[in-house]
């Protein structure tokens, strides 16, 4: 019996100039995410914006995970401020990616986003994002610490509340979880078709779902991806991940995506 095909599962790079030239990379913990978590064959796609043909890509495609990144994204796409002196972007991935989520979105196609990922969708469907959450009044200090080795920073760093009605209150089985912290960026406003998944004690937006999905799509501000994809949370997300890209794959296959 012919084994059911993995699911390829597309992660959008970052555009980055280490030395003259700019390059298109993605850090081996999300492709580990896809190959180990989720089970799947990762699908480096490059920054180039409108030269994507979306809907061709889609239609090839089983899930889409987007990735964290040092950039932010850039505050005109949400009607912000600008942004504070030094603040990295990353522009050619904004205009990759936001297209690339409402297609992924409005087809039905597996959606996982971490942290940018799940500010690039909140983004995306029309909400808004606090470029320094630090400096709010009353919120904690959610930036990752540069004074301890780089497994340290990922580490649990809070609890989160997950609301009684998500997919994660579902997933994990229980109201609150542990989860790190590596952001300065976070939701200000979610996007009208956006539920809150989970909230830190300083009310910082920690995960969102649609709220009427055509198929899997969660974002999850910490890094579920690394260290340990065994975690109990992690793995609850990517397997929840990885069998909605095997469905789509299976029903790809045989043709039978109803138009979705």
């Amino acid at each position: 019996m012919r084994a059911a095909p993995l699911p390829l599962i597309g992660v959008p790079a970052c555009v980055q100039v280490p030395k003259e030239l700019p390059v298109h990379q993605v850090s081996e913990k999300y492709i580990t995410g896809v190959t180990d978590g989720a089970r799947g064959i990762p699908v480096l796609l490059p920054a180039i914006g409108a030269a994507l043909d979306v809907g061709s890509l889609i239609e090839r495609l089983d899930g889409l995970m987007l990735t964290g990144s040092p950039s932010n994204v850039e505050p005109h796409l949400y009607e912000g401020e600008p942004s504070a002196p030094g603040t990295a972007h990353d522009p050619k991935r904004d205009a990759t990616t936001l297209p690339l989520i409402r297609a992924a979105v409005e087809a039905g196609l597996p959606v996982l986003g971490i942290c940018r990922g799940h500010q690039e969708l909140n983004v995306a469907l029309g909400g808004s994002l606090h470029q320094r959450v630090h400096e709010l009044p009353g919120r904690i200090d959610h930036r990752s610490r540069k004074d301890v080795p780089v497994i340290e920073r990922y580490e649990p760093a809070h609890p989160v509340k997950l609301a009684s009605n998500g997919m994660l209150r579902r997933l994990f089985d229980c109201d609150e979880v542990k989860v790190n912290s590596l952001h300065a960026q976070a939701i200000d406003r979610p996007a009208a078709r956006l539920l809150v998944e989970a909230v830190a004690p300083d009310g910082t937006v920690e995960a969102v779902s649609l709220i009427e999905p055509r198929g899997f799509c969660i974002g999850v501000q910490w890094h579920p991806e690394w260290p340990r994809l065994t975690d109990p949370v992690s793995k609850a997300i990517f397997d929840a991940f990885g069998d909605a890209c095997r469905a789509r794959a299976q029903a790809r296959t045989h043709g039978t995506l109803g138009g979705a």
